[in-house]
């Protein structure tokens, strides 16, 4: 099933780029990096040589003579039997933090042969951890992929209209018929999440017990990868890995070490938690003192919050039923409000924001601020129709920030220095309309 991903735009950029160089498409493992250069290769150009290094470690060796490019593509377009052309053949190379030589012949690509288009696909993990003398610094381009977002959720289940409603007309006043609709995809999107795999399996099917299966997949196969990449931290990753969706649980969902495991200590478990948040796995949102530019300055690296890169995937991990994001209340709020909670800061990711967050010394706290426009703005979440926040009242007082938005499932409204925003709509936050056509949210 062929899916649209907004990096398709990214890629088409890349590829009539004036100073275009080679590419590294990386994201987190399984979210479709493969499938999406294959198709856009098929669709914009006249063929696509692909090389998997993990598959076939053969072809690693037509880099291990010399890095010169043009020898290199003579080599491969005799052992892939197919033509290589400058400009008219996407050259893939998949799965390249296994090969640090072909890594390492994306600088002579950029220097001495730019005219063959090059991209390749990595986990996010793998290159980082390349060889330091193998990575082309300042010689290639990058596109971070991510799991699925709401809007490409959409338009997988066919909302191609709806979405170019919102997209011209804003949030603020919705008809309700679509509201309602919206939110249904929206808790179908808990369930199901953002993995290609899942989503296709969705669309398709409509079956939430075959969603699952192939989310208990994933999360087997990611489980594989802590023992193939870091054996030494395997059981301090595993602990911190199945403890998660339990702190995220908690009403103050600051990560806590000791709550991974009695006894445990902040030195004891550092390692295989950053080693997670560099594979991409989870993400890692500190708390600032204060609102202030950079809100770097303000933070502090001890005290965090950690969330997941796939809602889906943190409702499968918890042995949460899928009919659960249905309920209103009951004794699974708290899990309820950390789904919301992972999917807002999953949905400003995508909209290349990366927040803080913010918790006064009497306890009041702001999910999320970032900077919109020129100045930081909290932003608080809620699971339902919650317009009451005491904390962002607190916030608001001792700040005056200039902008301030309350996420929840009612609808969209501006007034008294708030904007609300439909939790189905936070794509829309990046630059789109907020009232009406031509209205822009800042960012």
């Amino acid at each position: 099933m062929i899916m649209y991903r907004t990096a398709q735009e990214d890629l088409l950029k890349w590829k009539d780029s004036a100073d275009r160089m080679p590419l590294i498409l990386s994201g987190v493992r399984q979210c479709g990096k493969t499938h999406l250069l294959k198709e856009f290769g098929s669709k914009n150009y006249d063929g696509v040589a692909y090389v998997n290094f993990e598959e076939s470690p053969n072809l690693a060796r037509h880099f291990d003579a010399d890095l010169d490019p043009h020898r290199i593509i003579a080599d491969l377009s005799i052992s892939l039997n197919a033509s290589i052309r400058p400009g008219e053949t996407l050259i893939v190379f998949d799965e390249i933090q296994a090969c640090a030589r072909a890594l390492a012949s994306l600088k002579y690509f950029c220097e001495d042969a730019p005219e063959f288009h090059v991209a390749c696909a990595g986990s996010l993990l793998g290159v980082r951890l390349s060889e330091p003398a193998s990575f082309p610094v300042g010689k290639v381009d990058f596109i971070d992929l991510r799991p699925m977002g709401f809007r490409e959720f959409l338009l997988a289940n066919g909302e191609d209209a709806l979405c170019d409603r919102l997209s011209s007309s804003g949030f603020i006043g919705v008809p309700e018929p679509f509201s309602s609709r919206l939110e249904t995809h929206l808790r179908h999107y808990y369930a199901v999440g953002g993995m290609p795999r899942a989503v296709s399996e969705w669309v398709s099917s409509k079956d939430f017990v075959a969603v699952e299966k192939i989310q208990k997949g994933i999360l087997r196969s990611y489980a594989g990868d802590f023992g193939k990449h870091a054996a030494k931290d395997l059981s301090e990753l595993d602990l911190i890995w199945r403890s998660i969706p339990a702190q995220l649980s908690r009403e103050n969902r600051r990560f806590i070490f000791s709550h991974v495991k009695s006894g445990k200590r902040a030195r004891d478990l550092e390692h295989a938690l950053g080693w997670l948040v560099s594979a991409g796995y989870v993400h890692k949102v500190r708390k600032i003192s204060r609102p202030g530019i950079p809100l770097s300055m303000y933070s502090d690296e001890t005290i965090f919050k950690i969330y997941f890169a796939d809602v889906g995937l943190l409702r499968a991990l918890a042995g949460v039923p899928p009919g659960l994001v249905f309920e209103s209340g009951g004794e699974h709020a708290h899990f309820k409000g950390a789904l919301a909670e992972n999917f807002a800061l999953n949905e400003l990711l995508l909209l290349g924001k990366d927040p803080f967050y913010w918790r006064a010394d009497s306890g009041e706290e702001v999910d999320f601020v970032d900077v919109f426009g020129l100045e930081p703005a909290p932003i608080d979440v809620k699971s339902e129709d919650n317009r009451r926040s005491r904390s962002l009242k607190r916030y608001m007082a001792e700040y005056s920030p200039k902008r301030a938005f309350r996420i929840g499932m009612g609808a969209g409204s501006e007034g008294g220095g708030i904007t609300d925003v439909p939790l189905w709509a936070i794509w829309l936050m990046g630059g789109a309309t907020g009232g009406g056509a031509g209205e822009g949210l800042p960012q």
